[in-house]
């Protein structure tokens, strides 16, 4: 009996025996959103610098010399110690792709007469260099990266020359009521500005997409981006907090001072904190897919080292899936509870070669990871050309892939643009109760539905599966060793979204196919999915690598 008539009827006959039933499967739960920020940050809607770069034209009043007793000690004078940042450099946005050369601004402020200052991560890391107006200064200055903390989102920079004003820390309790100033060089102006308002919230959330922070101040000073790293400070010019975040609702945030100090300290001692060297961003599609984007990778660093690249989504560390709730929460989590030099497994998801990449950072590269194409390839024919028709136009492998979804919209994967047949039905049961979402793809699904000379895939997806059956249970069931000459074993199955258990079968049919069925879960066990492969040359193996790094769900199953 062909392979793939066989596995669906036994499947449908066990579903009308009442073995798995449709009824009454929970849906997910929605993702929930980021603490303490009711919509998406307008000071960090991207991971990098976010303000549009525009040149100084006037030139400030002269700069009044520091007062022996330390600190600037009025709110007139916080302009002095405050600086507008442009990092230029190349970056890759989940939205907009590749940014060549771009500059972007953010501000700061002084903290020691010899020129350090404070910032915020997200606007520095990954700069090829820095340009610093100091107090609304014509002329910018150079500045070098001393430490930064993707965690804490903060960042010390050592501004060329000495002399300067600074700022100092308020020392008193923070307060709600407290009036405070969000001081800066918001949306890429040279133009200083102050806005004025008070601390609604002492200890809000400091979750977000892009840092995680243990908690942060609220406060309706308002700030708009190129406000990130500029201070919120007193009436007597005192630094309340680091300014971060800010959302349409008009709530603004800043990094409380309490918070921000034992950081900055070490951090001007040239010690990175909680951080691999990225600018990232949790990014998630509300289903399977999540990850922490990165933006930007500075020189040198652990991830660096390890080979990860702009444009990567780090999917997994530790065997952790990350920003699965849209923060930086798991990752952040993570890197506090290990030491900077210690080795911690990742797994990387590449968009520009649709590569799955393991490795650890402090400690192995990246290198891809499984290939069936590597493993399995002495068990099928050498992809030649006219090899009865399996690749397209006579060529030994598949030069070109496209995306293919179900009909509803709910699984997705990557299959050789020879593979052109493409069948999207709702996966039912003999009485037609909807049961989840399948997908088959092959050169001729006639053929591949009956036969064992063409290559194809088929991909179900099921809640309702899910509910009576393992990923055991549902290999065992579809075991097909009695059509094939060789039954090679049961093995582990892990990528960066799911895992399970998968079978290798040669010898099925005439042709001598290789089948590979997967059965496998995400962690929540939410819903369950069948992979099978048919394939008769190596080509078609490498195909087989490309189906299991695309294929996931991405959106509700029927």
């Amino acid at each position: 009996m062909p392979i793939y008539t066989k596995r669906l009827r036994v499947l449908l006959v066990v579903l009308a025996l009442g073995l798995v039933t449709a009824c009454n499967i929970p849906t997910s739960p929605e993702t929930p959103e980021p603490g303490g920020v009711v919509d998406a940050p307008t000071e960090k809607a991207t991971a990098q610098p976010t303000a549009e770069s525009t040149d100084p034209s006037t030139d400030p009043e002269p700069s009044e010399p520091v007062a022996s007793s330390g600190a600037v000690s009025r709110l007139e004078d916080v302009k002095l110690a405050s600086i507008q940042i442009e990092a230029q450099g190349t970056f890759v946005d989940p939205e907009v792709g590749l940014q060549m050369n771009t500059a972007g601004r953010g501000s700061g402020f002084i903290i020691d007469p010899s020129g350090i200052a404070v910032t915020n991560n997200h606007v520095v890391t990954g700069a090829a260099f820095l340009k610093v107006w100091v107090g609304g200064e014509s002329t910018p200055r150079n500045a070098k990266i001393l430490g930064v903390s993707e965690c804490s989102d903060l960042a010390v920079i050592d501004i060329d020359g000495e002399g300067y004003p600074y700022l100092g820390w308020y020392q008193r309790e923070i307060k709600t009521g407290l009036e405070v100033y969000a001081a800066g060089f918001p949306l890429g102006d040279p133009e200083y500005t102050l806005t004025r308002g008070i601390v609604s919230k002492e200890r809000a959330s400091g979750e977000s997409d892009w840092a995680s922070v243990d908690y942060v101040i609220e406060h309706d000073a308002r700030i708009n981006p190129g406000n990130s790293g500029g201070p919120l400070v007193t009436q007597d010019g005192q630094v309340v907090g680091v300014n971060y975040a800010g959302n349409q609702a008009g709530q603004s945030f800043a990094i409380d001072r309490r918070e921000a100090q034992q950081v900055i300290e070490q951090l001007r001692q040239g010690n990175d904190v909680t951080s691999i060297g990225v600018n990232g961003q949790a990014v998630s599609d509300g289903g399977s897919l999540s990850g922490v984007w990165v933006a930007s990778v500075k020189s040198g660093s652990p991830a660096d080292r390890t080979g990860i690249k702009a444009g990567d989504i780090i999917i997994h560390m530790e065997g952790l899936s990350l920003a699965t709730d849209g923060t930086m929460a798991d990752y952040c989590d993570i890197l506090r509870s290990r030491h900077s030099t210690d080795v911690i497994s990742v797994t990387v998801l590449r968009f520009d070669s649709d590569e799955m990449l393991e490795g650890q950072i402090n400690g192995r590269e990246l290198e891809q990871s499984f290939s069936f194409a590597q493993q399995f390839e002495e068990n099928v024919q050498p992809s030649e050309p006219d090899n009865g028709g399996n690749v397209g136009g006579g060529t030994t492998t598949y030069s070109q892939y496209q995306g293919v979804t179900d009909d509803t919209g709910a699984i997705y994967m990557e299959v050789p643009t020879e593979w052109r047949e493409v069948r999207g039905d709702l996966f039912t049961d003999n009485e037609g109760n909807v049961l989840g979402a399948s997908i088959t793809a092959a050169p001729d699904l006639d053929e591949f539905d009956q036969w064992y000379d063409v290559p194809g895939v088929l991909f179900i997806a099921s809640r309702q599966l899910v509910a009576g059956f393992d990923e055991d249970d549902l290999l065992d069931l579809l075991m097909i060793d009695d059509v094939c000459s060789s039954y090679e074993g049961r093995y582990d199955y892990e990528d960066p979204l799911y895992t399970g258990k998968y079978d290798l079968y040669i010898g099925c049919g005439a042709d001598g196919a290789a089948i590979i069925q997967v059965a496998a879960v995400p962690a929540d066990r939410d819903f369950i999915m069948l992979v099978s492969i048919q394939a008769l040359t190596e080509a078609d193996l490498e195909a087989a690598d490309r189906i299991f790094d695309t294929f996931f769900v991405m959106g509700d199953l029927p």
